[in-house]
């Protein structure tokens, strides 16, 4: 992890926004270096509590999102799966550009927008209403599977 790697984690669990903010990258590096370091329900825990943590911190509580974030966490980790165990943030971060930019979303092609803004998907993780191309880096593709059973 590089020292600016550092910094940025060390302000979110500080709970003090990192210089140049913390913006999706920031996300996703923070959760990058979780799981990298711990096993996956260890490091959702740790991001999960970190995140609630920040939010507060920030005066902003209620930006907390549980589908976002874990369905965010899981996502990073199995696109590091897929890459080499040695594979640095910079590296990661090239190799799944989706990832690192909060619109358009990766997520865009796992749920309905209707479905993200819910109250419910705020408050607790809601599986996925769209069908992920089943693709290594599956971002940006998918079909919406939500009606199509119906018909």
């Amino acid at each position: 992890m590089s020292e600016d790697e550092a910094e940025v984690v060390a302000s979110f669990e500080a709970g003090r926004v990192p210089p140049g903010g913390f913006h999706q990258e920031q996300h996703v590096l923070v959760a990058f270096c979780y799981l990298r370091r711990d096993p996956l329900p260890t490091a959702i825990d740790r991001f999960r509590a970190g995140l609630r943590r920040f939010a507060l911190a920030q005066g902003k509580p209620g930006l907390y999102h549980e589908t976002l974030t874990l369905a965010y966490l899981l996502l990073i980790h199995e696109r590091m799966a897929r890459g080499p165990d040695d594979e640095a943030f910079a590296a990661f971060l090239a190799r799944n550009p989706d990832l690192g930019v909060a619109k358009p979303s990766a997520l865009d092609a796992y749920y309905r927008p209707e479905t993200l803004s819910s109250d419910l998907a705020r408050r607790v993780f809601l599986m996925p209403d769209r069908l992920a191309a089943a693709t290594p880096s599956a971002g940006r593709t998918g079909t919406d599977t939500s009606t199509a059973s119906l018909r």
